[in-house]
């Protein structure tokens, strides 16, 4: 019995969450499905599965080999195409992770005219703003918003640079002052991204002279929109990328701070595992996005 369809079969039955759905899903009989997962655990001499009549979970052991599965089974797939005479047309499903503000406001279209150009490739596309790790999490490609830490499994494509401003709201301002030099800054309540647990400098740039400033304010957050509505309500000053504000400054919701010390660029990439490399979907939908996105922000 062929281990590869074996490992399939135990992928399926865990992502569909038992062995009736796994075999329609894979067009065979329940009975088929069961023989193959329990050849698999026989091979292996270990218990991957607790099963009972209302459902089927993983063991300890269950869970670290599906993990390795979803792996394996991917390269096989990529290995597959990479060497098919029908490389060129993408199918299967591509897999990507992107943070929320970006994602809703210029990706998800981006992704369905990506789509448009290759009709038999299917997109799952997740929207979040937590660190995501593309190898132990199964996915093709993270998109993210900033330098990522080198990795010997990981490939980082640059995709663009995006701008950033510091802004606050008229009625802020005028409640608690302008600030006109960045050491002015500790005497507000400057908002900023990241966790409260974290220390996340904002370096300023006039010149090609670097300023730091440790931002202290009342609200900490993952989420570019979350601080942005919060800005417009007048709690304080805060430091996000144009595309996020764009609109309130156009509309006068919020005005630019310190407009004579620009705030350091961000960089916008794609990461994706090493054995993703010859991945043509992979390929295309970084082209793509490079493409799309050639005009800084």
């Amino acid at each position: 019995m062929d281990k590869f369809e074996s490992m399939h079969a135990f992928t399926k039955v865990v992502e569909e969450r038992g062995f009736a759905a796994a075999a329609r899903k894979m067009q065979m009989s329940r009975s088929a499905v069961n023989k193959l997962v329990i050849n698999l655990e026989n091979q292996l001499g270990v218990q991957l599965l607790y099963r009972t009549t209302r459902q089927v979970t993983l063991t300890d052991t269950g869970r670290a080999f599906y993990e390795r599965c979803v792996n394996i089974l991917a390269e096989l797939e990529e290995a597959e195409l990479a060497v098919s005479q029908q490389h060129s047309e993408p199918k299967g499903t591509l897999k990507i992770n992107a943070p929320m503000s970006f994602g809703i406001s210029y990706l998800g279209a981006k992704v369905a005219e990506f789509m448009t150009h290759y009709p038999n490739l299917k997109i799952q596309l997740t929207l979040e703003d937590r660190f995501i790790n593309p190898i132990s999490e199964g996915y093709d490609a993270v998109i993210r918003i900033g330098s990522p830490k080198s990795s010997p499994s990981l490939i980082a494509h640059h995709i663009t640079v995006l701008h950033r401003v510091i802004c606050a709201a008229p009625s802020y301002l005028q409640a608690r002052g302008t600030p006109t030099q960045p050491d002015e800054l500790k005497h507000h309540s400057c908002l900023y991204y990241g966790y409260l647990e974290t220390n996340t400098q904002w370096e300023l740039i006039k010149l090609e002279e670097k300023y730091y400033f440790l931002p202290n304010g009342a609200l900490c957050s993952n989420n570019g929109e979350i601080l942005r509505d919060a800005a417009v309500k007048g709690l304080g000053i805060v430091m996000l990328p144009n595309f996020i504000v764009e609109t309130e400054l156009e509309t006068g919701e919020l005005e630019i701070v310190l407009p004579d010390y620009h705030p350091s660029e961000l960089t916008l990439c794609v990461i994706y595992p090493v054995n993703r490399h010859l991945s043509t979907k992979v390929q295309l939908f970084t082209q793509f996005l490079q493409e799309c996105f050639a005009t800084n922000f």
